[in-house]
């Protein structure tokens, strides 16, 4: 079977969809999909692996990512900076295979600027009401934290239609399947 032309996927949705637990299904399910690993000012959560997770480092590190082209896309969220090493990335469609970038939305709309042949993807949750209790139910993150992430969830929820696709994370197994489909379709067009 011939692989499709290298391209470049990018999740995003809001905070709390569960855009790191679909990923992580689709690597249990498909362990050959490459997915970038991205760097993180924030600190790490209970049970992240530095280098597996997130590459965690300080802001000055960052700062010199930024400064040096070493990053695909950056944005702050939440009062953190997260970005996608670029190197990784272009080796990955060099040799002609996918690339899966989760990222938010402010990255997405970089992607695009810079990449308009990529195909981002929304991951939606069932409803709104579902998504506060996500996030609630998580226990990881104070009030405050909370409320502004559910303020970034609305705005982001309402500019779904600057996105290709919507998968909705309804069911878990489905919405990895359906990524993966995506992942490996060839371009429309």
């Amino acid at each position: 079977m011939a692989l499709p032309p290298a391209r470049l996927t990018v999740l995003s949705g809001p905070s709390g969809v569960g855009k790191g637990t679909v990923v992580a299904e689709v690597r249990r399910r498909h362990p050959d999909v490459w997915v970038s690993v991205s760097v993180t000012t924030r600190a790490p959560r209970a049970g992240e692996v530095d280098g597996e997770h997130y590459l965690f480092v300080d802001g000055e590190h960052f700062d010199w990512l930024v400064a040096n082209d070493g990053l695909l896309e950056w944005a702050e969220y939440a009062g953190n900076r997260y970005g996608t090493p670029r190197g990784p990335v272009e080796e990955q469609l060099r040799v002609g295979l996918p690339a899966l970038l989760e990222i938010e939305m402010q990255g997405a709309r970089q992607v695009r600027a810079s990449a308009p042949d990529a195909q981002l993807v929304f991951l939606a949750p069932p409803s709104f009401e579902e998504l506060v209790s996500r996030l609630t139910g998580r226990g990881s993150e104070p009030p405050d934290v909370i409320e502004r992430r559910l303020a970034i969830a609305r705005a982001e929820m309402a500019a779904v239609d600057d996105y290709d696709v919507v998968v909705v994370n309804d069911d878990l197994a489905r919405a990895a399947d359906e990524l993966v489909l995506l992942l490996t379709a060839p371009p429309a067009g």
